[in-house]
């Protein structure tokens, strides 16, 4: 006696026994068709004809409807003006080229000031890098090392320094030849050492700034270093370093008084 499950399963084996016919059957026509050329042909030039009816609407269309509208909005958007004599004559337009001129002046004033015949130098802390120009025009470029950015607390924590060198507009203020330097307290915090009294021998070092420097103000110098295989890595206390062949030559191109660009 057949249960209800295996009555199930004879019903859907003759289900799929006849979509396989089916399939078959339509296989088999299609083929009986496509043997014969004449129906292939009609086939072939059904589809053209297919093909060629779409293109005839989509001409139509753009005939028709497209390009009335493209006509009509160009009719909408009619010049002002007529000719160029018309806009130099308007009022609008002299005020508008007036404002330009007198912008492009200001810039070009700012330009100047920023970039005089005097030697500069600009400093870009990003990268590390540096910029020489004279008479307006680079005559050196090279690595740098500029601050760390680091935080550093005395052991009583009462004071903290960050090691950043400033940014902005500069001018060297003094020019040193053979440095001294004096340790600040955060070189001594730094090493783990007591804080000498102001004038210790302790806080006096030379060599270790290069032969030259020059100060831009607050203790900042740009200065040589003995720590040459740091160049190009953001590693001081906020001075600028250079290695000893780019200090000397930057030494001697700038003046008291010249500009540096530090960002």
């Amino acid at each position: 006696m057949e249960t209800e499950e295996t009555t199930d399963i004879n019903q859907q084996n003759a289900k799929e026994d006849d979509r396989s016919e089916l399939v078959q059957a339509i296989n088999g026509l299609w083929n009986k068709f496509f043997a014969n050329p004449i129906n292939r042909k009609i086939f072939r030039i059904v589809i053209d004809c297919l093909i060629i009816a779409a293109v005839t609407v989509f001409s139509f269309s753009w005939i028709v409807f497209i390009v009335p509208g493209l006509q009509e909005s160009g009719r909408t958007r009619k010049a002002k003006y007529e000719n160029i004599a018309e806009v130099l004559k308007d009022q609008g337009y002299k005020k508008l080229i007036g404002q330009m001129t007198r912008d492009s002046k200001n810039l070009m004033r700012k330009f100047t000031s920023y970039t005089s015949g005097q030697s500069y130098l600009i400093i870009n802390t990003i990268d590390n890098k540096f910029l020489l120009y004279q008479n307006k025009k680079l005559v050196r470029e090279g690595s740098c090392s500029t601050g760390s950015y680091t935080r550093l607390t005395s052991s009583e924590g009462s004071r903290h320094w960050i090691f950043k060198t400033p940014k902005g507009r500069f001018w060297i203020q003094q020019k040193i030849t053979s440095p001294l330097w004096v340790r600040p307290d955060w070189s001594f915090v730094e090493e783990g050492l007591p804080i000498p009294p102001p004038n210790d021998e302790s806080r006096f070092e030379y060599g270790v700034l290069g032969d030259y420097a020059m100060s831009l103000g607050d203790g900042y110098l740009i200065h040589g270093t003995i720590y040459k295989r740091l160049l190009g890595m953001p590693v001081t206390h906020g001075c600028v370093r250079l290695n000893d062949e780019d200090l000397e030559s930057i030494y001697h191109t700038m003046n008291i008084g010249s500009k540096v660009y530090i960002f």
